[in-house]
């Protein structure tokens, strides 16, 4: 059987489905002349649901779940009639139709709605207007909606495709004017009923709740003697109400200092005597506690019911004598749309409804584990907003939000409201909000002065709370629901942010500009390099920028937080405490005075009081685990006494998730990068050599991120004396595949030159170097030549042309030609037959060495071509070689907008001749 509680809340009557066209009967026959045509509230002050399996004991359990709830609701007058329809009903439901039952009791001010629903929808019902036959009453079933109609005030039949609902609502009947309230004199006739001698019974329960005191009155109205109960428990003899998800019994409510309520004895008959029962908890001379309750007969509770003095505002008749619903007279009308402004509005009035000093209003967290101060008046609100206490406080349920409470004196009681501790208030008065029998938060007024509130403020409290809960859930769920869009975007506008860099200083950056200011105040990041090291505070951001080098100085002198992989926010109080200590000394010392207290933080730290302001609230601490690894910690701040919310911590969990993996993620690209680097920088030559007589400049240019060497090499070197080895190669692909054998061929092209071999031989033993490596080999274009500068100012070069894009010569007058012819390149065959040939540059002449990610530079379907390099290259009349190789350079990227996909290299060589400056 599952069960839950709501006070507060609207429903009307009867209610609609969302399913097949509704059929509802209204009472026939003889009931219908006895229908109530007053008005009535459809205002539902708490509900009561429970489900019941499909078994025959589920009849009996669902008569005592409606019976304890009337009971508990203080409805016995209309007890019997609901149990004997549940009864049918239920019955109908888990016997006859074989289907689970699920009973709903609504209560209202006036009466109560009982609902009786069960999953077989095709079962007959009499048609409407059809006369009423009670058949024989020995069947078994069949029953249940003729007593509806005979016994119910109103009741229908509801359909959807799945479900069929029988429902009836019994009207409370009429109670005499003054049963409820205490008010002036009255005439005998309206005087409350009451039998020709009121009894009374008193029984005292010693501290294991067993009954140690049963006077005659008691005997009399439940049928026991005194040494028949004397050292039984009470809970032996009440028929407490059933209510679903408070998790209250009777052995808690005798704990509390003073209750007011009705629930059941069991008589020595067997039968439920409804009393209305007054509790008080008391001590005796030597300081053992008890509890004496005072019972009578339920219909004569105005002999202890303690009266309501409802002020003249709080009544539900205006000026102009129209009806107004509490709830709006409790928190006005229109009730405010924001959750914050309902919450501080309702403090507000309750304040003033109890003439109290100050109000609070909690809500619970999603475990209902804590309470998080969302409102107060009357309070430091700054120190105690989203401060969270916890909500069983005390030992059992004593200390319990869960159970409306009374405290005459905390100073008696320390600790018993943790919220007000140093606020000066005394007594307070604390309710629960509940929805469907889940505790959502709790409602206090509190007062300066002792003994200010009694059970009375409790029950006027109690209701105004039943009134508001419904509304206040409401728009925390509205509230929450925004939060958490507004979460999802901030998670996915970070990870986009987060994703965008692999650089690790800026993820730090990022890190700590998305908490600030949108999830706290400051923010620290300390970072942990290996499992060996210290964590290191690698930033520090706060929303003024003045403050970060104090908050710096200040963290950086004490201990940083422990590496704890546990997930989770955890508080954090050394920057606190430290910023309070080195506070107060800066004061001393601004005050002339010496000494003070005594801390590790070394002199000279010197935190000004803003400083120690900011850091001076509450600080958590959040892991930052990535693959299985503590990398550092997130740190957020609150300035001094502000706390964080239960949501923004949640959602902080989330981002140090993000981020701990992106962090990473940059830490092992910038670690790779660093590698590849070093390798790429070893494939490269190390310095061009200076040549007499010859100008030599190179660019290169290599495609792909954070690569400095592809499949395109070049290369200038020292063969012997007087003479130059130079060469501009293009590997097939790009990448560090291509990069490999960039550096097989530019290492052996310096080996086999320098053994006195010719350019032809060179490249056949690199060729035959290259298909070696077999499936790992890649075919390679290269132009090789040797280069003498000579005494007349020329220079002669021996050119070999495996494939590569042919260099181009420009002579002084302009014309460009090239410089050697195609033949076949290297990697592909075994055996190759190459030739050199041999150039004279005169002086003033220039040889362009290019590869073919220059000439295969595109723009849509055009390409530059060799051709259009020759056009570039007639415009470089009379420049130098470094002038040769920019402007070449330059057209090539502006011939498209897009950035180059293919390794670029350019070399060019110029005679300058003898006589030039």
């Amino acid at each position: 059987m599952t069960t839950g509680l709501v006070p507060g809340g609207q429903t009307p009557d009867p209610r609609p489905t969302g399913g097949l066209p509704q059929q509802r009967h209204e009472p026939v026959g003889q009931a219908a002349l006895h229908v109530d045509n007053r008005p009535r509230s459809s205002v539902i002050t708490a509900r009561a649901a429970a489900s019941f399996e499909p078994v025959g004991r589920s009849v009996a359990t669902a008569r005592s779940f409606v019976r304890d709830t009337l009971q508990g609701w203080g409805f016995p007058d209309i007890v019997d009639d609901a149990v004997v329809l549940t009864s049918e009903l239920v019955t109908n439901a888990v016997v006859h139709a074989g289907t689970s039952a699920d009973v709903l009791c609504l209560r209202s001010d006036d009466g109560v709605r009982i609902e009786v629903g069960d999953r077989y929808p095709e079962r007959e019902i009499p048609l409407q207007g059809q006369a009423v036959n009670m058949g024989n009453l020995d069947r078994e079933g069949g029953r249940g909606l003729q007593l509806c109609a005979a016994l119910a005030s109103r009741w229908g039949v509801e359909y959807t495709p799945t479900h069929k609902q029988v429902w009836f609502r019994l009207d409370l009947p009429e109670r005499t004017v003054g049963t409820r309230t205490a008010g002036p004199s009255l005439p005998a006739d309206l005087l409350p009923l009451a039998d020709g001698r009121v009894r009374v019974a008193v029984v005292q329960i010693d501290r294991a709740c067993a009954i140690s005191s049963w006077n005659e009155d008691a005997e009399e109205l439940f049928g026991f003697a005194a040494e028949q109960v004397i050292g039984k428990p009470l809970s032996d003899l009440a028929a407490w109400p059933h209510t679903p998800g408070t998790g209250t019994g009777i052995a808690e409510a005798l704990l509390l200092s003073r209750w007011e309520g009705s629930y059941g004895i069991r008589a020595a008959n067997g039968r439920v005597t409804s009393v209305y029962a007054s509790h008080l908890r008391v001590r005796d001379t030597g300081g053992e506690p008890s509890t004496v309750c005072l019972l009578v007969r339920d219909h004569e509770r105005a002999v202890l019911q303690t009266p309501l003095r409802v002020p003249a505002s709080d009544t539900n008749t205006s000026s102009d004598g129209q009806s107004t619903d509490p709830f709006e007279v409790f928190i006005g009308s229109p009730a405010p749309d924001d959750l914050d402004g309902l919450l501080q509005r309702t403090v507000e009035r309750a304040r003033d409804m109890l003439d109290g000093d100050s109000a609070f209003l909690l809500l619970a967290t999603d475990d209902e584990t804590e309470l998080e101060v969302r409102a107060s008046t009357g309070l430091p609100s700054a120190r105690q907003r989203f401060a969270r206490v916890p909500v069983e406080a005390g030992p059992g349920r004593y200390g319990s939000a869960r159970m409306p409470a009374v405290h005459d004196d905390l100073s008696a009681v320390p600790g018993a409201v943790p919220l007000l501790n140093g606020t000066g208030m005394r007594s307070v008065v604390t309710v629960p909000l509940k929805v469907e029998g889940r505790l959502t938060g709790s409602l206090g007024v509190a007062a300066e002065g002792p003994a200010r509130y009694s059970n009375e403020e409790a029950l006027r409290l109690q209701f105004a709370a039943d009134r508001i809960a419904l509304a206040v859930e409401s728009a925390r769920l509205g509230e929450l629901e925004r939060l958490r869009r507004g979460s999802l975007s901030f998670l996915v506008e970070a990870s986009d942010l987060l994703a965008g860099t692999l650089d690790r200083d800026q993820t730090l950056a990022l890190m700590a500009q998305m908490t600030v200011p949108t999830l706290a105040t400051w923010c620290a990041v300390y970072t942990i390099a290996d499992q060996a090291s210290d964590p290191y505070l690698s930033y520090v951001l706060h929303e003024d920028e003045e403050l970060i080098d104090g908050i710096k100085s200040l963290l950086s002198k004490i201990q940083p937080p422990d590496p704890v992989p546990t997930p989770g926010a955890r508080v954090w109080s050394a920057p606190g405490e430290a910023a309070h200590q080195a506070a107060l000394r800066s004061s001393m010392r601004s005050l002339g005075l010496s000494g003070g207290p005594t801390h590790q933080l070394a002199s000279g730290i010197g935190p000004t009081l803003a400083t120690a302001s900011a850091v001076g609230g509450e600080t958590v601490v959040l892991p930052l685990v990535a693959r299985n690894r503590v990398i550092g910690m997130l740190t957020l701040g609150k300035p001094a006494d502000e706390h964080f919310r239960q949501e923004i911590l949640e959602l902080a969990e989330d981002l140090s998730r993000r981020a701990a993996l992106a962090l990473d993620n940059a830490r092992l690209y910038s670690e790779r990068t660093a590698i590849s680097q070093a390798l790429q920088r070893s494939l490269l030559p190390p310095e061009l050599p200076e040549i007499d007589g010859v100008e030599v400049e190179v660019i290169y240019r290599a495609a792909g991120e954070g690569n400095e060497v592809g499949g395109d090499f070049y290369d200038v070197f020292p063969i012997s004396d007087g003479a130059y080895g130079f060469a501009i190669g293009d590997v097939c692909g790009t990448g560090p595949n291509a990069a490999a054998v960039t550096g097989l061929a530019r290492h052996a092209l310096r080996l086999l030159a320098r053994e006195g071999l010719s350019g032809p031989a060179v490249l056949e033993r690199l060729n035959s170097a290259i298909l070696d490596e077999g499936a790992r080999s890649r075919f390679l274009t290269l132009l090789y030549g040797e280069l003498w500068p000579q005494e007349d100012g020329s220079a002669r070069l021996k050119v070999v042309c495996a494939g590569h894009p042919l260099p181009l010569r420009l002579r002084q007058d302009g014309t460009v030609e090239p410089a050697a012819e195609p033949q076949p390149l290297l990697g592909v065959m075994e055996d190759l037959e190459l030739y050199e040939q041999t150039v004279t540059l005169d002086p003033g002449d220039v040889l362009l060495c290019v590869t073919d990610g220059v000439t295969e530079r595109r723009e849509g379907t055009r390409m530059l071509g060799d051709d259009g390099l020759a056009d570039v290259l007639t415009t470089c009349t009379g420049l130098t070689a470094g002038a040769v190789a920019a402007r070449i350079m330059r057209a090539v990227e502006r011939f498209a907008s897009d950035a180059p996909s293919d390794d670029m290299a350019i070399l060019a060589m110029r005679v300058p001749g003898l006589h030039t400056d």
